[in-house]
């Protein structure tokens, strides 16, 4: 079995790598960047981020691995005291797996360029750089509501818990499969009004976001920025392909939620 090995450059993390591979190389694993079957990454939230990008041109044979050595870490199962225990589960590997749907972006120039794709596991935002972002809100090509505000956030079931969250959206479970818009700082006043809430939309619609003044927008992928001007239009849906978890120590959706924002109270006794 390939597995490669991704991580930040904390101490922490670099000391757990070292550690993770020697352990690694002593079971007989490959380890190496190349075509890995196996993604483990050591850091934090973003760390699996960066690594989901660098492979996700890979997704139909790698899986996803995540060790915690942050302080908060919602895609990580592992921490550096049962690494031994994460290389003897790869041993005894199965192919077991969970997966979480992902987003597609599509984005579509005026000047007849040729349209851009991304795949984000967590969102997707949209903003104006020096002014009030102005667009026409399409579902399913239907027209639904033109926006004014600040930007607008479109999320995953997985990436509900995070950027969309602050901004006021809804936490939804990733079974649903469902593509969330959340409105960032609307203006709504007796002359602009907007539906002002969260919309979940089904997997089988998506959004189309048409901008009123085509030119300088900062669009959002994950935590990879982008300067864009001249867009058409902007189109969301759940992806065809799926991010994949190895599944060995995985743990439940909803006791991640309330590890992640409940946890200090709960421990506080409160």
């Amino acid at each position: 079995m390939r597995i490669a090995v991704v991580h930040n450059y904390t101490k922490e993390s670099i000391k757990v790598s070292e550690k993770l591979k020697a352990l690694l190389l002593k079971a007989s694993f490959e380890v190496g960047k190349q075509n890995p079957e196996i993604v483990i990454s050591v850091g934090g939230d973003g760390t699996l981020l960066s690594a989901f990008h660098r492979y996700a041109h890979l997704l139909d044979q790698v899986r996803f691995i995540g060790v915690h050595t942050g302080h908060l870490g919602f895609y990580t199962d592992w921490r550096e005291y049962n690494i031994e225990e994460l290389v003897t589960s790869l041993e005894n590997d199965n192919g077991e797996y969970i997966q979480y749907p992902l987003l597609d972006v599509e984005v579509t120039y005026e000047n007849g360029e040729k349209a851009k794709h991304f795949l984000a596991l967590n969102e997707s935002t949209i903003k104006r750089v020096d002014g009030t972002l102005v667009c026409d809100v399409y579902i399913k090509n239907e027209h639904f509501e033109r926006f004014r505000g600040d930007g607008l956030c479109i999320s995953t079931p997985t990436g509900s818990t995070g950027y969309n969250k602050s901004v006021g959206g809804a936490v939804l479970h990733p079974r649903l499969e469902a593509l969330q818009l959340t409105e960032m700082a609307s203006l709504n006043n007796r002359v602009f009004r907007t539906l002002s809430s969260p919309l979940v939309i089904a997997p089988d619609e998506w959004i189309k976001i048409k901008p009123i003044e085509p030119t300088n927008f900062t669009l959002t992928v994950d935590q990879l920025v982008s300067d864009e001007e001249k867009i058409e239009f902007l189109k969301f849906r759940i992806a065809d392909e799926r991010i994949r978890f190895a599944q060995y120590q995985h743990t439940h959706f909803w006791n991640r939620v309330e590890d992640a924002f409940l946890g200090a109270k709960k421990n506080n006794g409160n």
